[in-house]
């Protein structure tokens, strides 16, 4: 019953994973800009997705992709002690999806105004795929947070 409702819920993770990984990648084109030298780099967003659910070989919802999974626990470390006051344990959160390699071949921006240094990143272009990918990252949690409500309204729902 859970891996059904699980299935449901892993094209929108998997969504959200390629806009983070975007975001990260636009980040760091924003703070490398003085950097002399440095290349702007970005994942094209529906060519990425397209490519990871046509690596797991799923065009749909049909089975759990790999880079969706949810994070799980691993008792890889320990943690120390130093006041009786503190909880001992030996968990630490991991996560259990795929890698970013998943994602496909990172692409090279061609600058629209060369500079002398080498370094190809646009201030405002990078601001604009910023903004704009941060507005569909909502737009997609917005999405997947209606569908758990649904499924949750559905669940509980008397009838």
């Amino acid at each position: 019953m859970l891996d059904r409702l699980d299935k449901e819920f892993a094209f929108g993770r998997e969504a959200l994973d390629v806009r983070a990984y975007r975001q990260e990648l636009l980040s760091s084109n924003i703070a490398n800009a003085d950097t002399p030298g440095y290349k702007a780099r970005d994942v094209e967003f529906s060519s990425a997705l397209a490519g990871a659910l046509k690596q797991n070989g799923t065009a749909s919802n049909s089975s759990t992709l790999k880079m969706a999974q949810p994070v799980s626990l691993s008792s890889s470390a320990s943690l120390a002690v130093t006041s009786q006051g503190h909880m001992s344990g030996t968990s630490t959160l991991a996560t259990s999806g795929g890698s970013t390699d998943d994602y496909g071949k990172l692409a090279y921006r061609v600058p629209s105004q060369p500079s002398l240094d080498g370094n190809t990143v646009d201030l405002d272009a990078e601001r604009v795929q910023f903004a704009d990918n941060a507005l569909h990252f909502e737009a997609g949690m917005t999405v997947l947070s209606s569908q758990i409500k649904s499924m949750l309204s559905a669940i509980t729902s008397n009838s």
